[in-house]
């Protein structure tokens, strides 16, 4: 899943991108409401005409940001609020608006608006970012209007193996059609893999993918590639983890 934050893969044409074996692509909710807004991504036809990418498109809900531009916004209970990084313009993230933006951009799977924090942090700040995330989660779901559009929850807890479990818990009681990981992989997955449909996207090293395959079905290991491209049978997968982790190893990655 190739990412295209703000609706092209840099450095290669689409063509390219079809052609490299990839299967479905990343955008970003945040930037492309910034740049070139999604209001004109969806008069253009929505992503998929913007991009003339046939596949499936995955949007990122904008939290990551809050993270990664945590200099620039500041978050309450009911929206995060940024500062553009483009031109200094406000704009408010609430978890509806996330989802808004994300239908006006037509991707094929959107993701709720959750909380992520530096790691490390205090469990204290965790925990609240972890019970914020489950109630924006329920904002987005009851926001979501698109039937043609896949919603997914993202499961946060840090290494706190007790959040991460309560937070995929609660979040597979809701009606997601899929749960992501998000933030680390810490060997508490197992809950997420037995409620359907999850994506491990983002999820570090070739070691922590091998070991999402292996706590998925043996249907979605035929022909899972979690990011791998060309790779298609699990003796290549494992073989590319390998090679990589060797060289992640030489470099004291």
């Amino acid at each position: 899943m190739p990412v295209g934050t703000q609706g092209s893969v840099k450095g290669l044409t689409i063509e390219q991108v079809q052609h490299s074996g990839a299967q479905m692509l990343l955008a970003n909710t945040y930037h492309l409401a910034l740049r070139p807004g999604h209001e004109l991504v969806r008069k253009l036809g929505g992503l998929h005409a913007m991009m003339r990418w046939e596949g499936p498109i995955l949007t990122d809900s904008g939290g990551f940001q809050i993270f990664s531009l945590g200099e620039l916004n500041k978050v309450s209970e009911e929206a995060a609020t940024f500062k553009s990084h483009l031109d200094g313009a406000v704009i408010r993230l609430t978890p509806e608006y996330a989802i808004e933006i994300q239908e006006a951009l037509g991707s094929d799977v959107a993701m709720v608006l959750d909380h992520v924090v530096a790691l490390p942090n205090s469990p204290e700040v965790i925990s609240d970012a972890v019970q914020r995330s489950i109630r924006w989660a329920a904002r987005c779901l009851a926001a979501a209007n698109r039937e043609d559009q896949a919603l997914f929850a993202i499961v946060q807890g840090g290494l706190d193996e007790t959040l991460r479990r309560q937070c995929a818990t609660e979040l597979a009681g809701m009606d997601f059609e899929g749960l992501a990981v998000g933030g680390l992989m810490s060997g508490v997955m197992e809950v997420m893999f037995s409620a359907g449909s999850a994506c491990a996207s983002g999820s570090g090293r070739p070691s922590h993918v091998l070991r999402a395959i292996a706590l998925s079905d043996a249907e979605a290991k035929s022909s899972i590639r979690l990011g791998f491209g060309r790779y298609t049978t699990m003796e290549e997968i494992e073989r590319a983890a390998e090679l990589l982790n060797a060289g992640a190893e030489a470099q004291g990655v």
